[in-house]
This record gives structure tokens, C-alpha cells and sequence, in this order.
């Protein structure tokens, strides 16, 4: 029978319990309980990202979130600060960690430097499709969460989904040979940068707040993000091949400083875990119906062309990608790596 990671010894009791029950007691602490019970401090509460308002997890995750928070109200204001307006992810995440920023919605790669393994959740292929994500996130992932927690002084209550991440480039992608020759953007993480190697490509690492010019400029002569993204981002105005690999679930986790949580009292954690948990299947449906809409617009468009998933040799895709972090992964992550990949 295949050994699950060590730290995931309490799982069979975490199981037991709703999600939000189970991230809400890990949040608060005895020492510095906010207020008197039944007490709703006022507090405001800055949530960043770097996506645009033109994309879903904006108008579909962070305004939902806004609306249902406030409306209950219990003393708390939300302030969105999208685009990446509280600076790029690293710092974004820092900030969390300081109590500078409340709420953040970040990938798994860029809060890898304070807890490393999260990382592992990203590598390409890692996860069959979103179905598999969400799966071992409410079935095998709870104590993986609440040690991550523990370590960061930050507290992820649940995920969003962010779309399938493809490749838009100026030649089509059907097998890993075919990105010999292309540099391809990859966001600056070892995670990221590793995926680019096990996929076997010349990976260029480029912030995405620098994209649009290095794709001008030629920099970079392709990119990898889920559709909704390279739409919202407007990078398909520059690279007009589309080839749809779905070679990592992209999510965006929404994490909490627990220096905020600390100063609400439990009726504002409760309102506030419940609003992200029941957001996520709205946000789900409302970034697959804009990832139709976009490519729906990309086939009718003579100018484009669009890689379909079943003209991609995916199993060629895999069988790199296992091969490469079989050995790439070691010790515990890559106990993690092979857990995800026999959750299936």
C-alpha cells in the first residue's frame, strides 16, 4: 500500500470534520482572543492579487467575497487592491505573513519560499485535471494545510480555481519536442522553472508584470497561463497560437495573515471562511464559461490558431514530466509528489 507523508498522520480525524470547522480552529489563538465574546471589532481588510479586474477571480472571487462579507454586517470592510498593486507576489506574500496585508490570492510557487512542499502541488502534471485538484485538497489535503499554517503564521482557508495553464506562442505545441527552439515565459519560481525543464522547455523567467513587452520586444516567443489570463493580461494580442495542454491545474489559494485573524472576533472568521468556501464552485463555473467564451473567439478567428486538447500527445507530456520529477523530487516532496499522483 503506498505510505502517505508523515505529517499527514492526523488525517483520518481531520476527515471528520467540515473544512471550515477544521481551518477556523486552527486559526485562533487563546492568548490574544480579539475581544469579549459575542464583540465584532471594526476592522478593514486589504485583499490583494496580481490579476486585473478582467479576470474571473476578480469579478467572480475577490468582489463576491467584498459583497457577501459585508453585507453581513459584522464590522468589516473589505478593500480590494487587484493588478498587483500591493507589488508582485513574493512581496504580496511577505506582506501577508507581516499583518501588512490581510487576504491574498496566491499560487502554491511563490509561497514555496516559506514552506517548500507547496511548491510540489504545482509541478506539471502533478494533478489529472481540476477534478483531481479539488479532490485530494478536501480528501487527503487538511493536515498538509494545517501544517502549512502552522509554520507560515499565515492560514489557507481554501482555493480558487485560476484554469487549465496552456501555452500561446508563435508556433503550435503538440508534443514535448515541439518546444525545442521557443523561449517560453515561466513565472521566476524553482517550481515553475522546474516544470519548464520536465515539459523540456528553454524557459525565460520574466515577471508577469514585465509580459506584454518582453513578448513585444521578442524576448519571449511564447508564454504559459490559463486562457482566462493570457486573455485578461491581453498576451493573445501578441502570440496567436494557442495549444492546449492543461499541463498544471492553475489555482490561486486564498490566504489569510493570522495577524488579522487574530483581531476578529469568531463570528467575523466564521463569515468570512464560510463566503471563501462557498465561493469556490461559482468561481469554478465562472472561469469555465469565460475559458469557452475566449476560445470560442480564438477558433472563429481566422487569424489564430487553436491546438485542441485531443490533437495534444499528453501521455508524451506525462511520461516526461513523472520521469523527471522521479528524480528531480527528494525525500518528503517527492513522498508528496507520488501521493498526488496515485490520488487519482
Amino acid at each position: 500500500m503506498h505510505q502517505r507523508p508523515a505529517g499527514w498522520r492526523r488525517i483520518t480525524a481531520a476527515l471528520t470534520l467540515p473544512i471550515t470547522l477544521v481551518l477556523a480552529a486552527g486559526c485562533s489563538t487563546s492568548s490574544n482572543a480579539p475581544t469579549t465574546e459575542g464583540e465584532n471589532p471594526t476592522l478593514t481588510i486589504k485583499i490583494g492579487s496580481s490579476q486585473p479586474e478582467s479576470q474571473p477571480n476578480y469579478y467572480c472571487g475577490m468582489k463576491l467575497l467584498k459583497e457577501r462579507v459585508e453585507a453581513q454586517n459584522l464590522g468589516l470592510t473589505i478593500d480590494m487592491f487587484p493588478n498587483s498593486q500591493l507589488g508582485p507576489d513574493a512581496e504580496r506574500y511577505a506582506g501577508v505573513q507581516s499583518g501588512d496585508i490581510d487576504i491574498d490570492l496566491q499560487g502554491g510557487s511563490a509561497m514555496s519560499t516559506a514552506y517548500p512542499q507547496i511548491g510540489v502541488l504545482d509541478a506539471a502534471y502533478a494533478f489529472n485535471d481540476v477534478d483531481h485538484f479539488f479532490k485530494w485538497v478536501d480528501q487527503y489535503g487538511k493536515d498538509f494545510f494545517t501544517d502549512f499554517n502552522a509554520a507560515t503564521d499565515t492560514t489557507i482557508v481554501d482555493a480558487w480555481y485560476f484554469g487549465m495553464r496552456t501555452f500561446t506562442a508563435t508556433k503550435p505545441i503538440r508534443k514535448p519536442a515541439d518546444l525545442a527552439g521557443q523561449k517560453i515565459r515561466f513565472p521566476n519560481t524553482p517550481q515553475f522553472l522546474a516544470n519548464a525543464e520536465a515539459l523540456g522547455a528553454d524557459a525565460v523567467a520574466i515577471a508577469v508584470e514585465e509580459l506584454y513587452l518582453a513578448l513585444q520586444q521578442g524576448i519571449a516567443q511564447g508564454q504559459e497561463n490559463p486562457v482566462v489570463a493570457t486573455h485578461a493580461q491581453k498576451f493573445d494580442e501578441i502570440l496567436k497560437v494557442a495549444s492546449l495542454t492543461n499541463h498544471q491545474v492553475g489555482t490561486h489559494y486564498v490566504v489569510v495573515s493570522d495577524k488579522t485573524l487574530d483581531k476578529m472576533s469568531q463570528p467575523q472568521k466564521d463569515a468570512l471562511f464560510k463566503a471563501i468556501h462557498d465561493i469556490r464552485a461559482e468561481n469554478r463555473k465562472c472561469v469555465d464559461d469565460e475559458t469557452e467564451k475566449v476560445l470560442d473567439g480564438w477558433r472563429g478567428d481566422s487569424t489564430r490558431t487553436v491546438v485542441e486538447i485531443d490533437q495534444i500527445d499528453r501521455e508524451a507530456f506525462i511520461s516526461k514530466a513523472e520521469a523527471f520529477f522521479n528524480t528531480h523530487f527528494k525525500g518528503e516532496n517527492l513522498e508528496l509528489y507520488k501521493s498526488v499522483r496515485a490520488s487519482a
